[in-house]
């Protein structure tokens, strides 16, 4: 059983800063690939960023140069920085994760946590 639940989100200003976390725990082996989604509604849901525990990492274009991802396997956890937002980044992000090696990892999922930019 794995339990995934973020933190960080809230609301911004256009141009300011957010840094989300998700930690997970897991009753088996450790979590090793993990990712941030994101979904607006009436959009598809959008990888926006994986890293995996060896450090592997991909972030969409969409936010590249303003997105970082990161990961603290000590603390079970990663974090997305997220600068210079952007309205359109307004969404539900959610923490997905997966035991296997894979920059799309779906297998299980925290309860999301809110990002609003707006003025």
């Amino acid at each position: 059983q794995v339990e995934l639940v973020e933190s960080g989100g809230g609301l911004v200003q256009p141009g300011e800063s957010l840094k989300l976390s998700c930690t997970y725990s897991s009753t088996r082996f450790a979590v090793n690939s993990m990712a941030w989604y994101r979904q607006a509604p009436g959009s598809q849901r959008e990888l926006v960023a994986a890293i995996t525990s060896g450090g592997t990492s991909r972030v969409a274009d969409s936010v590249k140069g303003r997105f970082t991802i990161s990961r603290d396997n000590a603390k079970n956890t990663i974090y997305m920085q997220m600068n210079n937002l952007k309205p359109e980044d307004t969404s539900v992000y959610r923490c997905g994760g997966s035991y296997d090696y894979t920059l799309t990892p779906a297998d299980y999922w925290g309860p999301g946590t809110q990002v609003t930019v707006s003025s």
